[in-house]
């Protein structure tokens, strides 16, 4: 063999050895940044969005069979089939929010769907249902809506259409709640001494403003009401709760779960 048969022949040989070595070469590449601090973050990421979603009660609108006593938990935020009425406006029901494609978020941007949080619109133009507390969610932090938007990526797609929704007149083909407005006096007295948690003075104390006012009724019971817009704590104080007001086995300003 010469010289130059020989270098070939090395040359060849050096070339089918990297084309063996190059995919675990990028393998471990692979594994290298996936196991990176980048990828820890964005684990961390995906957790708080999770978390968020979790004590917003996200699952309750958006899974299937929960208004019926039967969550579907393998169709986590697959959509609801149970839909909400909302007089004058038609019949709404929670959507899809796993990246489907077709039924759900799957064309969808991460900043599409912070943008809908924040403002209720879609990328399409559209509004969101009122059903959809958009106005409480609209101050939201960044690294907050963020989160959210990546853990609703994060999710397996499913492909589940949820029934609706309904126009004005039309007949819904699905179990329906119907909406009605909270009286202006919602309460007749305001468990506690501090008003400020009645309607909370920063949006970092209670994602989605879900805003808990503790309102004693004549049973002496203590019973939460949600701010469903900007009118919390509506009707008359006619007093704040003082330590003789309290049964002895409560704590003063304490509220049940």
């Amino acid at each position: 063999m010469s010289i130059h048969d020989f270098g070939f022949a090395a040359t060849r040989v050096a070339s089918q050895v990297a084309k063996r070595a190059l995919p675990a070469a990028f393998a471990a590449l692979a594994a290298v940044i996936g196991s990176s601090p980048a990828g820890a973050a964005d684990g961390e990421l995906v957790e708080r969005g999770k978390y968020l979603l979790t004590i917003g009660n996200w699952t309750d609108c958006h899974t299937p069979g929960h208004f019926l006593g039967k969550p579907d938990m393998t169709r986590h935020l697959g959509g609801s089939e149970v839909g909400f009425e909302i007089p004058g406006l038609g019949v709404f029901y929670g959507p899809n929010l796993t990246p489907d494609e077709a039924m759900g978020l799957g064309r969808w941007s991460e900043r599409d769907i912070v943008t809908a949080i924040r403002t209720g619109k879609r990328p399409d133009g559209r509004m969101l249902a009122p059903i959809m507390p958009w106005a409480a969610l609209a101050e939201l932090t960044d690294p907050d809506a963020g989160a959210i938007a990546a853990y609703l990526k994060s999710l397996p797609p499913l492909s589940n259409k949820v029934p609706g929704p309904f126009g004005p007149g039309e007949a819904p083909t699905s179990f329906v709640m119907k909406i009605v407005a909270p009286a202006k006096q919602s309460g007749r007295r305001i468990a506690g001494r501090r008003p400020s948690l009645c309607r909370m003075t920063t949006h970092a104390e209670s994602p989605g403003r879900l805003h808990r006012s503790s309102t004693r009724e004549e049973s002496g019971l203590i019973e939460p009401v949600f701010d469903l817009g900007d009118e919390v704590c509506e009707g008359a104080v006619v007093a704040a709760s003082t330590p003789a007001d309290e049964p002895a086995s409560r704590p003063m300003n304490s509220v049940p779960r």
